[in-house]
């Protein structure tokens, strides 16, 4: 049995009033602190991502004035991808099909997002790469549909660059001249090559060996599939395909410039 928030109390009702009737009351006090009645509470379960998942899916591709086939080609996709169960696969399309809607709350599917990640940089990572599938459906990224997915970063504290080294890994570049992403090009004078792996990894290709080397072991720490915990096989799937392209983008740099 708990007595310690008895004694805190008796005493703190003696010493404060030197009243028997205090000493009574904070013995009582205590004893609701002791069976956890009051002052405490239990840490919160993390709350699905599914349902804002999708209600900010259904936000983003109607965010430029009409959802397209490709949008919702993409989103069904992401329903497959996910391996939803019966239950889950009827709450994302009611989720996406509320995000659609002029008076869709999304303010409250950011909070709910930030609170499944609980401060996690991975699991933050995790969602913006899912909805980067309905983001880029249609390939140009519409300012709209930008201007939604920077309030994601902002609320999960996630900056434009490493928002920028998730769009490369589906091979997208940010073009600062028009304040979006397109479709990556490689350096002048070089073969087709995809995904640019200086933009992969986050840098320039101004960058120094050291730069180089400490982007890439901040991102194969931040994407590392054994450190999300109880999600999706899905999800962990896709952490291990985005550590592959680092390590690949990585290697290409490494030949290029003869990093050891």
């Amino acid at each position: 049995m708990k007595f310690t928030g008895k004694l805190i109390g008796a005493l703190i009702g003696w010493i404060v009033f030197r009243n028997p009737v205090a000493v009574v009351l904070g013995v009582l006090f205590g004893h609701l602190w002791d069976v956890g009645a009051i002052g405490s509470q239990a840490a919160a379960p993390p709350r699905d991502f599914i349902g804002p998942l999708f209600g900010l899916a259904g936000a983003i591709a109607k965010s430029d004035g009409r959802v397209s086939e490709p949008e919702i080609a993409a989103t069904e996709n992401l329903i497959a991808r996910l391996g939803l169960s019966a239950a889950q696969r009827s709450e994302a399309i009611a989720r996406f099909k509320d995000g659609k809607q002029d008076g869709f709350r999304l303010d409250g599917a950011i909070t709910e997002l930030r609170d499944w990640c609980r401060g996690r940089r991975d699991r933050a990572y995790i969602l913006l790469d899912l909805l980067l599938e309905i983001v880029f459906a249609e390939g140009q990224l519409a300012t709209e549909k930008l201007a939604i997915v920077r309030r994601l970063c902002a609320t999960l504290g996630v900056h434009e660059q490493e928002l920028a080294a998730l769009a490369a890994m589906r091979g997208y570049g940010f073009g600062h001249t028009g304040g979006g992403y397109r479709q990556s090009q490689p350096p002048p004078g070089s073969a087709p090559s995809g995904k640019d792996p200086y933009a992969v990894l986050g840098i320039t290709r101004a960058a120094g060996e050291r730069e180089i080397k400490t982007a890439y072991r901040r991102l194969m720490s931040q994407h590392h599939p054994d450190k999300l915990g109880d999600v999706p096989e899905a999800l962990k799937r896709r952490a291990e395909e985005r550590a592959i392209e680092i390590n690949a983008a990585y290697e290409k740099i490494r030949a290029e410039r003869g990093i050891r």
